[in-house]
C-alpha cells in the first residue's frame, strides 16, 4: 500500500470513528432526552392521577352531603305535615267536644237527637282515618306524659294513683299527643 492509499485509509478510518463517536453521542442524548421525556410523563401520569382521586373524593362527599340533604329535608317535611295536621286537629277537637255534650244532653226531639249523633259518629270516623286515638283514661293509673290532672278526690271505687274523672278527653295522632286528658285522680 501506499502512502497515499495509507493516508486515504487513515482518514477514513478516523471519520469513521467520528462518525461513530458522534452517534454513540446522539444515541446517548436521544436515549437521555427519552428517558427525560419518559420521566416528565410519568410525573404527569402521577399527577393527572392524584387530582383524579381527588376528584373522585370530593365528588363522594358531595353525593353524601347531598344524600344527607335530601334525608334532612324529608324529615323536616314530615314534621311540619304532622306539626299542621295535629294544629288542624286541636282545632277540631272543640268540635268534637261540643258534639259529645250534645249526644249526652237530654233532648225530647228523637230525629234531632239522631241527626247529632250520626253526625258525631262521621266526625270520629274522620278522625279515625286520619289516625287521631282518644285517650280513655277512666280507672287507669295517671300517666303526666297523657293526662293533665286538675284536681284529687276521694274515691272507694278506685285505687290510689288512678284517674276517677274525666273532664276533657285527650287525644293523640299516631305517637305523638295532641292533647293530654283533663282528670281528677284519686289521692
Amino acid at each position: 500500500m501506499t502512502n497515499k492509499e495509507l493516508d486515504e485509509l487513515m482518514n477514513d478510518e478516523a471519520v469513521g470513528s467520528e462518525i461513530n463517536d458522534e452517534s454513540s453521542e446522539a444515541a446517548e442524548e436521544t436515549s437521555s432526552e427519552e428517558i427525560s421525556e419518559l420521566d416528565a410523563l410519568k410525573e404527569a401520569l402521577a399527577k393527572a392521577q392524584q387530582e383524579l382521586e381527588a376528584a373522585k373524593d370530593q365528588h363522594l362527599r358531595l353525593m353524601a352531603e347531598y344524600q344527607n340533604y335530601r334525608n334532612r329535608t324529608s324529615e323536616e317535611k314530615k314534621k311540619i305535615y304532622g306539626d299542621a295536621k295535629a294544629d288542624c286537629i286541636k282545632e277540631l277537637l272543640n268540635v268534637a267536644d261540643t258534639f259529645d255534650r250534645a249526644v249526652e244532653a237530654e233532648c225530647s226531639d228523637e230525629t234531632y237527637k239522631k241527626g247529632v249523633e250520626l253526625t258525631y259518629s262521621q266526625l270520629k270516623k274522620a278522625f279515625e282515618k286520619l289516625g287521631i286515638t282518644e285517650i280513655s283514661p277512666l280507672g287507669e293509673e295517671f300517666d303526666p306524659n297523657l293526662h293533665n290532672a286538675i284536681r284529687q278526690m276521694e274515691s272507694e271505687d278506685f285505687e290510689e294513683n288512678q284517674v276517677c274523672e274525666v273532664y276533657q278527653k285527650g287525644y293523640t295522632l299516631g305517637d305523638r299527643l295532641v292533647r293530654p286528658a283533663v282528670v281528677a285522680v284519686k289521692a
